[in-house]
C-alpha cells in the first residue's frame, strides 16, 4: 500500500490516557478532530481526574460524530490505562497520543500511507520535542537502535493484531513498558518495523520518564534484557546510593 493513494477503509484507533489534564488536553483533542484523514475512532481514558479534565472531552462529543469514546475511572497507572484503551479499540492501526502531546494534522494520513499488508507493524516517524512550549529538536531514532534507546512512542503507531496476537504494556512497569514492549516486538522477526520520514507528534518534555524512578527503572529493564550487565547495574546502583547519600549529608 505504501506510495500508492491513501486508502480511507482503513480505521484508525487514537488513544488518549489522561489524568488531571484540564491545561493541555483541549490541544491533544483537536489535533486528533481536525486530522486530514477521517476515519479515526478516538479513545479518551481518564484515570477518574477531578480537575475538569472529563468536562473538556465532554465538550467534544458532537464534533467527533459519534466517534469519540471515553471513560473516567480509577485504573492502576498510565499503562493499565493504554492497555484499556487497546482492548476497546475497533481500528486497523492504533496510535497512543499522551494527553500533554498533539499530532500533526496529516500525521494519521502519513501513517496510513505508509501501512503494507503485513499483519504485525510497527510504524514510526519524526517527533518534535518542546521544553516549556519552545522547539527543542525534531528527530527520528531508528529501531535498528534499540537496544541504546527508545524510538519515539508518541510517533508510533501499531497494528491492532500485534497487540491482539503477541501481547501489550506490562504493567509490572510504570514507566518503561512502552520502551519493554519495543524490545520485545523487536526480538520478534515476524513483527515489521517501517520508518515514516514525516513529523508525525509533538512531544512536552517533562512528566514521569524524566524521574530518577523511570530512570532506576529503565536500569532494570536494561539489565533484564542484556543491554548491561549485572555488573554495571550494580556499579551504577552503588554510585547513585553513595551521590543520594552524598546530597542528603550535605543538607
Amino acid at each position: 500500500m505504501s506510495g500508492e493513494k491513501v486508502n480511507g477503509n482503513i480505521r484508525v484507533s487514537i488513544i488518549t490516557v489522561s489524568y488531571n489534564s484540564a491545561k493541555t488536553i483541549k490541544r491533544t483533542i483537536e489535533s486528533v478532530l481536525h486530522q486530514t484523514y477521517q476515519n479515526i475512532e478516538y479513545i479518551v481514558i481518564d484515570g477518574a481526574s477531578t480537575d475538569g479534565t472529563v468536562d473538556i472531552v465532554r465538550e467534544f462529543e458532537s464534533d467527533f460524530n459519534g466517534r469519540l469514546l471515553w471513560v473516567s475511572e480509577p485504573d492502576h497507572g498510565i499503562y493499565d490505562a493504554m492497555n484499556k484503551g487497546i482492548k476497546m479499540a475497533s481500528g486497523d492501526l492504533i496510535g497512543i497520543l499522551n494527553s500533554d502531546d498533539y499530532y500533526e494534522l496529516d500525521a494519521v494520513e502519513n501513517m496510513v500511507s505508509a501501512l503494507g499488508k503485513e499483519k504485525y507493524q510497527i510504524l514510526y516517524g519524526f517527533m518534535r520535542t518542546l521544553r516549556n512550549g519552545e522547539e527543542y529538536s525534531i528527530a527520528i531514532r531508528t529501531h535498528k537502535d534499540l537496544r541504546n534507546g527508545m524510538i519515539a512512542h508518541p510517533a508510533c503507531f501499531v497494528t491492532k493484531q500485534t497487540y491482539d496476537d503477541l501481547g501489550m504494556y506490562n504493567t509490572k512497569y510504570k514507566s518503561v513498558a512502552d520502551y519493554d514492549f519495543m524490545l520485545r516486538m523487536s526480538d520478534n522477526k515476524s513483527v515489521i518495523f517501517e520508518p515514516v520520514y514525516k513529523l508525525i507528534a509533538n512531544f512536552e518534555q517533562g512528566g514521569m520518564c524524566s524521574t530518577t524512578t523511570a530512570w532506576l527503572e529503565l536500569l532494570e529493564l536494561q539489565r533484564e534484557y542484556g543491554i548491561i550487565t549485572s555488573g554495571e547495574y550494580i556499579k551504577t546502583m552503588i554510585k547513585h546510593r553513595l551521590h543520594t547519600l552524598f546530597h542528603r549529608i550535605k543538607k
